[in-house]
C-alpha cells in the first residue's frame, strides 16, 4: 500500500513540474501586436438609393380575393361598431337567440309596445325597444305584432365588430 502511495506522489510531482507558466509567451505576443503597424479599416460601402414608387391601386379590388368576398368586406367596413364591456347585462342575454321563443306582444296605455319572450326554462319575460337579449348583445330596435327586430354585435373575423340584423318571429302552432 505504501508503494502505491509513493508512486502516486511521484507521478503527481512529475506532472506538476512539467507545467510551466506561459505568461512570458503571452507578454511577448502582446508586445509584437502593439508594435505592429495598425491596419486600415476599409471604408463603408456606398449604397445606391432605390427609386421611389407610389402604389396607386389601393382603392381597387384586391386580386387575391374573389370579387364577392371583396365586396362583402367593403360593405362591412363601413358598419363597424364596438361592444360596450361596461354595460350591465340583462337577464335574457344569458340565452342564445335560438333558445328564446316569442310568445306574443301587447301595448300599454301609453302606446309602448312590449313583446313576451319565453326562456328555455319556461319563464316568460317582457321586453321593449332598447332592451338586450341573446349572447351577442342583441339590442331590440323594433317590435311588431308577429316579430321582434334586433341588432347583434358580431365579430367580423378581422378583430373588429359589426352590427347584424336578426329577428325573433312569433311561431303559431298549426
Amino acid at each position: 500500500m505504501k508503494m502505491i502511495q509513493i508512486s502516486l506522489l511521484l507521478l503527481i510531482t512529475t506532472s506538476l513540474l512539467a507545467c510551466t507558466s506561459k505568461i512570458e509567451y503571452v507578454a511577448k505576443k502582446m508586445d509584437e501586436i502593439q508594435h505592429d503597424a495598425p491596419q486600415s479599416i476599409p471604408p463603408e460601402p456606398v449604397f445606391e438609393t432605390a427609386p421611389s414608387y407610389s402604389y396607386a391601386a389601393q382603392q381597387l379590388r384586391s386580386p387575391f380575393l374573389p370579387s364577392s368576398v371583396a365586396q362583402e368586406l367593403k360593405v362591412l367596413a363601413g358598419k363597424r361598431v364596438t361592444p360596450n364591456p361596461n354595460r350591465q347585462k340583462q337577464y335574457l342575454e344569458q340565452f342564445s337567440l335560438d333558445n328564446l321563443n316569442m310568445k306574443g306582444t301587447f301595448r300599454n296605455r301609453a302606446g309602448v309596445s312590449f313583446a313576451l319572450i319565453q326562456t328555455p326554462t319556461g319563464q316568460v319575460e317582457r321586453i321593449q325597444v332598447g332592451d338586450y337579449l341573446g349572447l351577442n348583445q342583441g339590442r331590440v330596435i323594433h317590435i311588431e305584432p308577429k316579430r321582434v327586430d334586433l341588432l347583434e354585435i358580431m365579430p367580423d373575423g378581422h378583430d373588429h365588430f359589426i352590427e347584424r340584423p336578426r329577428s325573433l318571429v312569433l311561431l303559431v302552432a298549426p
